[in-house]
C-alpha cells in the first residue's frame, strides 16, 4: 500500500499507515458512535484494481454491526467510530487489518489491500434489555480494563449520576452486593447494565419506566411515576462473589445457610423478590451433594428442603402460584410427609381454581397431622368451593339442555307449519282433491271405453 495522501487520515493507533480514511462528504454535528453501538451503514468494497466484491447498496439494505465488538474487520472499527451522521468517506485498508494473508475466498485475495466506501447513517446505544426491547440501552464513554465483569452476589464500588428530565436527583458514591441495589435505591435496570461493565468502564444509562421505578417512581429521590431515566456509571472497582463451582460441598452448605438466613431477613421486611433471589441461590447450590458422608447428606438435604418451601411460601406471597406449585412439589419429591409442603401446595391449588387437588392436598395434612386447625378451614373452603362449581356447572348445563330441548321444538314446529302449508292448508281441501282426482279418473276411463275403472 502507498503512503499517506495530504487528504487522507492515518486511524491505526500505531500510525502504521494500515487504515487510510479519506472524507468524502462530511458529516453533521461533533458526536459519532461510541464502542458498543449498533451502527447503520451503506459500502462499496473494491479491490486496488476497481474491481468490486461487495456492496450493500447493490442489495438496498442497509448494513448493521456492534462496533468496536471485533464483529467486523479491524479497519471497520476504527474506521466508522471516527465518522459523523451522514458522513461519507472512503478506507484504503491494508490486508492486516482486512481480511490478512489468507483473503476471503473467492473474491477477496491472500493479502489484499481492500478499499471501502461507508456512508453512516445512524447508530443507536447497545441494548442490555432481557427481551432485547430498548429498555436498558448503554452507550460507553470510556472502556474498561480487562476481560472480567462483576458475577451475582460481587460487592461493587460504583459512581452514579441519575437524571430525570435533565435534572440530577442521585450524584454518589455507592457500594453494594449486586442483586440487591434496591436497598441501596439502585433500580433494577442498573444493576442488569453494571453486570456487563468491566473495571474502570464509564457508560450511561438509558432506563425505560419498568427497568427504574415504574409506575410507583421513588418518593425519596423524587423520581416521579412512570419516568424514565438516565445514569451515568463509573464502575470504580469489585470483588467477585465465589462461585459455585470454586467451592466443596461443605463450603456450598455454609454458603446456602447464609443465603437462607438473607433470604428470611427480606421476606421478613416484606421484599419478596430479594427474598426469591437468595432462596433460589440455595438450589443452585444444593442441588447436587455428591462427596458428603451421611450427616453432611442430611444437613444439604435439610437445607434444600427449606429453600424450595420458602420459595413456595414467597411465591404465594408474590400470587405466584405456578411458581409456588411447582416448588411446593419438588420439596415433597425431598420428603413426601412435609404438611407445610403439601399446604402451600394445597393453597397453590386452590389460588388456581383447582379445588378437588387443593382438596387432595389439605386432607393428606390432616392425614398426617390431625390437630391441623388451617388444614380443617381450607378443606371447608374447599367442599364449599368444590359446591359452587358443581352449582354453576349444572345451572350451566342445565340452561344448555333446555336451550337444546326449546331448539327441537321450534324445529319440529316448524315442520308442521312447512307440511301444513304443502298440503294446501286444511283436510277439506286434501278431501277435495282426492275428489278431484278420482273424477279425473272417471273421465278418462270414459274417454278410453274402459270398463274396469279399478284398475286406475
Amino acid at each position: 500500500m502507498g503512503g499517506e495522501e495530504p487528504n487522507q487520515i492515518d486511524l491505526t493507533p500505531k500510525k502504521d499507515g494500515g487504515v487510510l480514511k479519506e472524507i468524502l462528504r462530511g458529516g453533521e454535528g461533533e458526536e459519532g458512535p461510541l464502542q458498543g453501538d449498533k451502527v447503520f451503514v451503506h459500502y462499496v468494497g473494491t479491490l486496488e484494481d476497481g474491481s468490486q466484491f461487495d456492496s450493500s447498496r447493490d442489495r438496498g439494505d442497509k448494513f448493521s454491526f456492534t462496533l468496536g465488538k471485533g464483529e467486523v474487520i479491524k479497519a471497520w472499527d476504527l474506521g466508522v467510530a471516527s465518522m459523523k451522521k451522514g458522513e461519507l468517506a472512503r478506507l484504503t485498508c491494508a490486508s492486516s487489518y482486512a481480511y490478512g494473508e489468507n483473503g476471503s475466498p473467492p473474491k477477496i485475495p491472500p493479502n489484499a489491500t481492500l478499499i471501502f466506501e461507508i456512508e453512516l447513517f445512524e447508530w443507536r446505544g447497545e441494548d442490555l434489555s432481557p427481551k432485547e426491547d430498548g429498555g436498558i440501552i448503554r452507550r460507553n464513554i470510556k472502556q474498561g480494563e480487562g476481560y472480567q465483569t462483576p458475577n451475582d452476589g460481587a460487592i461493587v464500588d460504583v459512581h452514579v449520576v441519575g437524571r430525570v428530565n435533565g435534572t440530577v436527583f442521585d450524584e454518589r458514591e455507592v457500594k453494594f452486593p449486586l442483586g440487591e441495589g434496591t436497598e441501596h435505591n439502585v433500580p433494577e435496570g442498573l444493576e442488569r447494565a453494571i453486570e456487563r461493565f468491566k473495571k474502570g468502564e464509564k457508560s450511561s444509562i438509558k432506563l425505560a419506566p419498568k427497568y427504574a421505578f415504574g409506575s410507583a417512581g421513588n418518593p425519596s429521590l423524587n423520581v416521579p411515576p412512570g419516568a424514565s431515566l438516565e445514569y451515568e456509571v463509573e464502575l470504580r472497582s469489585f470483588e467477585k462473589a465465589k462461585e459455585s463451582w470454586e467451592m466443596d460441598q461443605e463450603e456450598k452448605i455454609e454458603q446456602a445457610k447464609v443465603c437462607k438466613d438473607r433470604g428470611t431477613l427480606f421476606f421478613k421486611q416484606d421484599k419478596f423478590r430479594l427474598a426469591v433471589k437468595q432462596y433460589k441461590k440455595i438450589i443452585d447450590l444444593l442441588q447436587y451433594d455428591s462427596g458428603l458422608d451421611d450427616e453432611k447428606k442430611a444437613e444439604s438435604h435439610s437445607v434444600l428442603l427449606a429453600g424450595h418451601l420458602n420459595l413456595a411460601m414467597t411465591y404465594l406471597k408474590l400470587k405466584d402460584n405456578s411458581h409456588a406449585r411447582e416448588h411446593a412439589s419438588k420439596a415433597l419429591d425431598l420428603d413426601a410427609s412435609s404438611v407445610k409442603a403439601l399446604f402451600r401446595r394445597g393453597q397453590a391449588n386452590l389460588n388456581m381454581g383447582d379445588a378437588v387437588q387443593a382438596q387432595r392436598d389439605f386432607q393428606a395434612c390432616l392425614d398426617l397431622e390431625e390437630t391441623n386447625k388451617a388444614a380443617k378451614q381450607q378443606l371447608q373452603i374447599c367442599a364449599a368451593r368444590i359446591k359452587a362449581d358443581k352449582l354453576k356447572e349444572k345451572q350451566l348445563y342445565g340452561g344448555m339442555f333446555d336451550k337444546f330441548a326449546q331448539q327441537d321444538r321450534a324445529r319440529e314446529e316448524a315442520e308442521a307449519r312447512r307440511k301444513k302449508d304443502v298440503m294446501g292448508g286444511d283436510l277439506g281441501e286434501w278431501g277435495n282433491a282426492e275428489e278431484k282426482s278420482d273424477q279425473g279418473k272417471f273421465d278418462l276411463a270414459k274417454d278410453l271405453d274402459i270398463e274396469n275403472i279399478e284398475m286406475l
